[in-house]
């Protein structure tokens, strides 16, 4: 039995990567927090056969007990996960002087501290079965670092540096770890931005486009089922936005 955890299933590229996990033939849990709507309309276009794959749970990874509760709930009902992403991401776009403690908190618990308290939950049974991979979702701002975006480009910068770190702790055990790090895609977080400023971020993609959240499912999916000797990278796809 093939597990997947993705958390944030319930954005564009959680969706995507569930689909992708469920069309390989995983039992998938699915996290998801305030996007009841969202999970809901991917149960049902995932139909009869795929539906049966998907398993959705609602848990805050702001709070330690909502992490507790997803590692719980698949552990006893499942016993362990071949594959552990994880995708869940805050945003805060604001200038670093205007930025409040609890927002920076808040960005780092839910993009780093249930990514941690996560791994730890799902390590000893990986190590126990010698298999498994673990996604971490960056960014290229976590890269780069990106202007009104501090909070949310140290955290995805933190998730880099845990991951090749993990990576080197976990790779005598066979488990891989790694970061994907997304560009500029065609979902929710970049509707903020107007026309012009759109326009400007395709002119800076060499592509000359915005990337698909089904593009960057491929990725993860690749990375945690078919690349058993990649481990430790940051595998950056963004168009050729920072080249």
């Amino acid at each position: 039995m093939k597990t997947a955890v993705i958390t944030g299933a319930s954005g564009a590229i959680g969706g995507a990567t569930v689909k992708k996990f469920i069309s390989d033939g995983y039992f998938t849990v699915g996290q998801y927090n305030n996007g009841a709507e969202e999970i809901s309309a991917l149960k049902e276009s995932l139909g009869a056969d795929g539906g049966d794959l998907f398993f959705p749970f609602r848990a805050d990874l702001s709070r330690s007990d909502g992490v507790e509760s997803l590692a719980d709930y698949v552990l006893e009902n499942f016993g362990h996960t071949d594959a552990l992403i994880c995708n869940a991401g805050a945003d805060l776009y604001k200038l670093c002087a205007e930025t409040e403690e609890k927002e920076w908190d808040y960005i780092f618990d839910v993009n780093v501290k249930s990514a941690f308290l996560l791994v730890k939950r799902f390590i000893p049974s990986m190590t126990e079965r010698k298999r498994g991979s673990v996604l971490f979702t960056s960014s290229i701002w976590g890269v780069s670092g990106a202007c009104m975006e501090t909070a949310y480009s140290a955290s995805k910068a933190a998730l880099i540096g845990f991951g090749k770190a993990l990576s080197k702790e976990l790779a005598p055990s066979g488990i891989t770890v790694n970061c994907l790090c997304p560009g500029v895609i065609d979902t929710k977080m970049n509707a903020r931005f107007d026309s012009e400023e759109k326009a400007d971020l395709i002119a800076r993609t060499p592509l000359g486009r915005f990337g698909t959240p089904e593009e960057i499912a491929d990725i993860a999916h690749y990375l945690c089922c078919r690349a058993p000797f990649i481990t430790g990278q940051a595998i950056v796809a963004d168009g050729g936005f920072t080249v």
